[in-house]
């Protein structure tokens, strides 16, 4: 045998090139295996993602009757629980944070599926409140704190030689919003329960909402603080020029029960600069048509439209919030707010709604007894001002 010639594994006698030959052969078969094994797993994997596909696009179809079986579980236990009382699908339910609490009747029902919680949250937020324009805050705990810092730190120009003054001792004021809960009893007859085309989910949300968003808006302007929030007017009000903290300034409008273009000029003004670019005008329904009369020296409208059907109204430029629970226009009335209400209230509620359902005491009817936690006060005083229609 040649120098040139090798044993194959078989024991042929191969020359170099026939070996590398038999060698690319191989690798190619090995390569043509690797390639099919890889072709069936992909099938494979394509077929288990088109049956997850399915089961998702089926369980996020919309319902046309209560009873449709492909619905979520959370809500058609929750369903179920609401039209006949069956808890049998609520209790120990967990779909990765999308279930019921197995809290039991007697502590205060079961937590409403997200969906529906989140239309009520989301109609909250629509409502003409000053929810509209406080700081919300979700807490956990029963109430929530809010640190003030009133200290005025001092500073001095100095060189390298002076010696350097000592600043005061911080103060801090600490403004306490306690939650209370807030509470609605909506009613249906079991036969409409039993109506499987009856949106169950729809009809409940709305009615809590509308209960629910009309004590709230309330209680933000003059609730008294026992057992609900504490609202802006149910606090001191003095003349802002004797004004301090914990307590709320007002401006005069120099006209008993009616307002003028320089008593709006001066409540803006009233308030200091760093709020006053977030400021907002809170007004009802009654006292905006006397506003929107007024005109400055120039015989310009002080009030101007929204461009947008969702653009608020602007009063000197400044966005105009429509709260009904607002005073109406009348001597010695505190009938316009204007202030930075992100700074100057706070509401602070737990983000769970709870649903206790109740078949004994109003016969044939179904009571819904639903509860939420929420608080509110004012958190900053030299945030909100006050236009009083007064001569003084």
């Amino acid at each position: 045998m040649s120098k040139t010639e090798t044993k194959s594994r078989t024991g042929e006698d191969l020359t170099p090139v026939q070996e590398v030959k038999r060698a690319v052969s191989g690798f190619a078969e090995d390569l043509s295996r690797f390639q099919a094994e890889i072709h069936t797993k992909l099938q494979q994997t394509e077929e288990r993602l088109t049956m997850l596909d399915r089961k998702t696009y089926n369980a996020a179809r919309p319902h046309l009757a209560a009873s449709d079986d492909t619905g979520a579980p959370h809500r058609k236990a929750f369903n179920a629980y609401l039209r006949n009382g069956d808890d049998d699908g609520l209790r120990g339910l967990d779909l990765d944070g999308k279930a019921m609490t197995t809290a039991v009747n007697g502590d205060g029902g079961y937590l409403v599926d997200p969906v529906t919680s989140e239309m009520v949250q989301s109609q909250l937020r629509a409502t003409a409140s000053l929810r509209a324009v406080a700081n919300v805050v979700n807490v956990e705990a029963t109430s929530y704190d809010v640190l003030i810092d009133q200290t005025e730190l001092g500073a001095a120009w100095a060189n390298e030689a002076s010696s350097q003054a000592e600043t005061g001792t911080p103060t801090i004021d600490r403004i306490s919003i306690p939650l209370h809960e807030l509470s609605a009893l909506p009613k249906a007859s079991q036969r409409l329960l039993d109506d499987a085309a009856f949106d169950m989910e729809n009809w409940l949300a709305s009615r809590i909402a509308d209960k629910f968003a009309r004590a709230e808006a309330a209680a933000f302007v003059s609730g008294d603080g026992v057992d609900k929030p504490r609202g802006i007017l149910n606090h001191s009000i003095v003349d802002d020029t004797i004004w301090s903290w914990d307590n709320l300034g007002y401006v005069a409008t120099g006209v008993d029960g009616d307002v003028t273009a320089d008593a709006i000029i001066d409540v803006v003004y009233a308030l200091g600069a760093e709020y006053r670019a977030s400021g907002t005008f809170v007004m009802n329904s009654k006292t905006a048509g006397l506003v929107r009369k007024l005109k400055d020296n120039d015989g310009r409208f002080l009030w101007s439209d929204g461009l947008a059907a969702a653009e608020p109204a602007r009063l000197m430029g400044y966005p105009v919030l429509m709260a009904e629970d607002m005073p109406d226009p009348a001597v010695g009335a505190m009938g316009i707010a204007f202030g930075d209400f992100g700074a100057g209230y706070t509401v602070a509620e737990r983000p769970d709604l709870r649903v206790l359902r109740d078949p004994f005491s109003a016969k044939p009817h179904v009571l819904f007894y639903a509860t939420k936690r929420v608080g509110g006060d004012v958190s900053d005083f030299a945030a909100i001002k006050l236009l009083k229609f007064a001569t003084s």
